[in-house]
């Protein structure tokens, strides 16, 4: 299946997008520079026919018909990169931004919803418009972590057919043409069903696994890093401070901080207690971090 561009442009797409998943892309804790995109400048070549006269017996011999001007050529598709060599990894990326005082734009979108089509759409929109880490939710048959919107928005992909194997298809053809790093956001089991190094080939680049117990998480962690792929742990308001410190020292490209207890979905209000959290976070870590579950609006990053 081809996920070649389509012709339509960013403000319909982009409104499209908005009706497919309700309510618009959930955004994380974040914020940055929109990537330019390359422009083409096709040269249009048009070719002239000289006329040929005779001078013999003062007969004149007709020009030829002007020829129409030849199509503009098409700008040849760009050969994909090796997989390692694709945008850069979260933790690089990260890092950069850290030393320029930056924080991050990082949505999320969910695989398959409404179509892979227009999953590959959006990544090229989200890329454009300056995310600096995209988390992809690959579809689960049972997101009890997950509020009512996600939830709807697993179920939508779910019918569409939408698989591993067709995930992984679709981000072979569009991870080259992006500048932002991809990380797969789903449960233990999707991310189990397929090799880790068959994600690492199709250009993905770290996993956040939210049903995944750090106690649990050694297995993963070491095959992750065996195949160059950042795992990005998870830390609660729940969790003790002792383990926090192991989370966070073990966790890769930035720490995840969940704003609240409870399922993903917006909240009117950011919980009061993030500013605390983030300081009890950064009193045991240096790396970045970035808040989730509950950030769905403007405001709420700005905050």
């Amino acid at each position: 299946m081809a996920f070649a561009p389509k012709t339509s442009s960013s403000s319909s797409l982009s409104s499209a997008l908005q009706a497919a998943q309700s309510p618009p892309l959930l955004l994380r804790r974040m914020s940055s520079t929109a990537t330019p995109r390359r422009r083409y400048d096709a040269a249009v070549v048009v070719t002239t026919t000289t006329t040929a006269r005779a001078a013999a017996a003062a007969v004149t011999v007709p020009a030829a018909p002007p020829q129409a001007p030849a199509p503009a050529p098409v700008p040849p598709k760009q050969a994909a990169a090796p997989a390692e060599r694709r945008s850069r990894p979260v933790s690089d990326t990260m890092a950069a931004l850290m030393a320029k005082g930056k924080t991050a734009f990082i949505p999320y979108i969910t695989a398959g919803d409404p179509d892979l089509a227009t999953t590959a759409e959006a990544l090229r929109l989200l890329d454009g418009c300056g995310a600096d880490v995209i988390e992809l939710g690959v579809p689960c048959s049972d997101p009890y972590i997950d509020g009512p919107i996600i939830q709807a928005s697993v179920a939508r992909a779910l019918a569409s057919g939408t698989t591993m194997d067709a995930v992984l298809e679709m981000l072979r053809e569009v991870t080259p043409e992006l500048s932002c790093p991809v990380v797969l956001l789903s449960y233990y089991k999707p991310i189990m069903s397929r090799s880790l190094a068959e994600m690492k080939e199709a250009g993905v680049h770290g996993l956040i696994v939210p049903d995944l117990p750090y106690v649990a998480a050694h297995s993963l962690w070491s095959e992750a890093k065996n195949n160059n792929l950042e795992l990005v742990l998870l830390t609660t308001p729940a969790i003790p401070e002792d383990r926090m410190k192991e989370i966070t020292k073990a966790s890769e490209g930035f720490v995840y901080l969940v704003s609240v207890n409870g399922v993903t979905g917006p909240r009117a209000n950011v919980n009061p207690r993030v500013e605390s959290l983030i300081q009890e976070v950064k009193k045991v870590t240096n790396k970045p971090v970035a808040v989730g579950f509950g950030i769905s609006k403007p405001e709420h990053v700005k905050q």
